[in-house]
């Protein structure tokens, strides 16, 4: 079975930084997508980042120049490096593996993120 957690969470204050990290136990294939998404109570799970197979990334409007992703598709591991935090960016934090075409679709079980004013 595979299973994703997520670690590096926190509580930290506005302009400070975090970095999470996400690892795959099991067996799973090298060709994916792998993605930090957010979630707030009461709100519906966003897209913050996204890395392809091939290395290309895709960041939310609202962490663009301040997040970045980076990871090892073959190892099954994904970063999220954050920076110049803003009270805004509190939520809980789920790491996500998908499959191509969505041949399969992994989560975390998430990693809990507040910022300070």
């Amino acid at each position: 079975q595979v299973q994703l957690a997520e670690s590096g969470g926190g509580l930290v204050q506005a302009g400070g930084s975090l970095r999470l990290s996400c690892a795959a136990s099991g067996s799973i294939l090298s060709r994916k997508i792998m993605a930090w998404y957010r979630q707030v109570p009461g709100k519906q799970r966003e897209l913050v980042a996204s890395i392809g197979s091939l290395g290309s990334t895709n960041y939310a409007d609202s962490v663009k120049g301040r997040f970045t992703i980076s990871g090892d598709n073959a190892k099954n591991t994904v970063y999220l490096q954050m920076n110049s935090l803003k009270p805004e960016d509190t939520a809980v934090y789920y790491c996500n593996f998908r499959g191509t075409w969505f041949t399969y679709d992994y989560w975390g079980q998430g990693t809990q993120v507040t910022v300070s004013s």
